[in-house]
């Protein structure tokens, strides 16, 4: 038997990753070229898209900037033709767009609102995963989608109504298309816990970060390289039997990370 660490690699394979300008999708984007892959990495902000691409060669890959809103649907188009015009192929894409826009109650919601999430995250992945499939099913070997989710998605809270129908979509969907696109393409999910990205960073304090760990059983926040570790898992071959699974790096989460206020009548 070869050494096992050679199915975690992904050489000469070419990568789409979503959201790739930081956080989570940079540091799966940098994982990616760590096991060898050439990566197209793609958000609507170049300069952030910058910092990935130099870290994508310090690491000997090749990366392809392309500056894309995956909401439009030229654009998505556009992105890859880009990669085909320049790989020649199309091994994984991780879907990691999303986003729950603003928290409150579902009295305070409206229509637009919850429709627009879903469409962010939802829709977003569904229309990348139909453009990459059939470019996927000509790999030698099997093509991987990886949905970026949420544990939002199968823990009800108040104030995530729209973001948790969102999430809760996405992971069904990650269920359908494992079945839709087998044996060719394997489709598996991430459910996100707690994790210290810019976002978070950015409104995260001292009590914040208490509530958080007093429900979070591995007693830490998530850091995007853990994320980062169960995609290169999925993508690779070390993951060949494995399709149609959420897997959770969540910290142990059982219960929401924290308490958010209900609507009133």
């Amino acid at each position: 038997m070869s050494n096992i660490l050679d199915r975690f690699r992904l050489d000469n394979k070419v990568a789409i990753v979503t959201g790739s300008g930081r956080g989570i999708g940079a540091a799966i984007a940098i994982a990616f070229a760590d096991a060898g892959a050439n990566v197209v990495v793609t958000a609507r902000t170049k300069e952030q898209l910058e910092n990935t691409v130099a870290e994508i060669h310090k690491r000997g890959q090749k990366a392809l900037l392309v500056v894309c809103d995956v909401m439009d649907a030229a654009q998505r188009e556009a992105l890859v033709e880009q990669t085909l015009a320049e790989f020649g192929r199309i091994d994984i894409l991780v879907n990691n767009v999303g986003g729950s826009g603003e928290i409150k109650p579902t009295l305070m919601t409206s229509e637009e609102e919850l429709e627009a999430c879903f469409k962010f995250n939802t829709t977003t992945a569904f229309a990348m995963s139909r453009l990459c499939a059939p470019h996927m099913a000509k790999s030698p070997d099997t093509g991987a989608i990886i949905n970026i989710s949420s544990v939002a998605g199968h823990l009800a809270q108040p104030g995530f109504i729209s973001y948790g129908i969102g999430k809760a979509a996405m992971n069904f969907m990650t269920f359908n298309l494992a079945q839709d696109f087998a044996p060719k393409v394997r489709v598996n999910a991430i459910s996100v816990g707690s994790t210290l990205t810019d976002a978070l960073a950015g409104i995260m304090n001292d009590d914040l970060e208490k509530a958080m760990l007093k429900n979070t059983p591995m007693n830490r926040l998530g850091q995007p390289e853990d994320v980062a570790a169960c995609a290169l898992f999925l993508a690779s071959p070390a993951s060949s039997y494995i399709t149609g699974e959420i897997y959770g790096v969540n910290g142990g989460l059982t219960k929401t990370p924290m308490e958010m206020p209900r609507s009133t009548f």
